[in-house]
């Protein structure tokens, strides 16, 4: 299997009033952010972003870390699972001239709005089943993402990532190490329906054969 390794080191981090973010998301919040669409990405803030738009200072300083520890070049081909509005691989085409991106998101709002140099290279498909051949890319990246499928769903889009990646992948979810960091993590939560201690989540990954990398959300 792969290692525990914080590669979004340089994502700039926000300050979170957890406390009141926990007030306000009942199980009809939830039920809409879940939808992944206008009200998620760009309504109000308690469905979800409260605005989804491109900032270079969120990916930007991020890319390089990828870069350095796949060994990406102009040669690489990546595949974002859970994509969004495509701005992760907006800044490493950027960053890394001639790398070959490919995106995909559950959202059919997200991919409709992509970032415009992106929109040749997203689509609608769900991580479950992912449109793609066997070892299709050199690294599939999955920031947040399977975490938002129940868990049978999640080991099955794990599987997948497997499948589609030539060995290499990053992966992210939501996890705790103790009861207070629990606690914190369902007020927290908006979308994600699989939520586990990180070592209950390096057994799943162990069980059902997944052998990338990955790290934890905790807020």
């Amino acid at each position: 299997m792969g290692q525990e390794i914080d590669l979004l080191a340089n994502y700039p981090k926000t300050k979170r009033n957890i406390e009141e973010r926990g007030s306000s998301k009942t199980e009809e919040v939830r039920a809409v952010a879940r939808q992944f669409g206008k009200d998620f990405f760009d309504g109000d803030r308690k469905y979800g972003y409260g605005g989804y738009n491109y900032n270079l200072r969120f990916w930007q300083p991020v890319i390089p870390t990828f870069q350095k520890y796949f060994g990406l070049s102009s040669k690489s081909s990546v595949l974002d699972v859970g994509c969004g509005k495509g701005f992760m691989m907006h800044d490493m085409a950027l960053l890394i001239p001639g790398i070959k991106v490919k995106g995909i998101d559950i959202s059919e709002y997200a991919i409709e709005n992509a970032i415009e140099d992106m929109k040749p290279h997203v689509q609608v498909a769900n991580a479950k089943e992912l449109p793609f051949n066997d070892k299709s890319f050199d690294v599939v990246i999955s920031i947040n993402t399977v975490h938002n499928l129940e868990k049978e769903d999640c080991a099955q889009a794990l599987r997948e990532i497997e499948r589609v990646s030539k060995e290499k992948s990053f992966i992210t979810v939501d996890a705790y190490r103790n009861e207070k960091e629990k606690e914190l993590m369902y007020a927290w939560n908006l979308t994600a329906k699989t939520i586990m201690q990180v070592d209950e989540w390096i057994k799943f990954f162990n069980d059902i054969g997944y052998t990338g990398d990955y790290y934890w959300f905790m807020p």
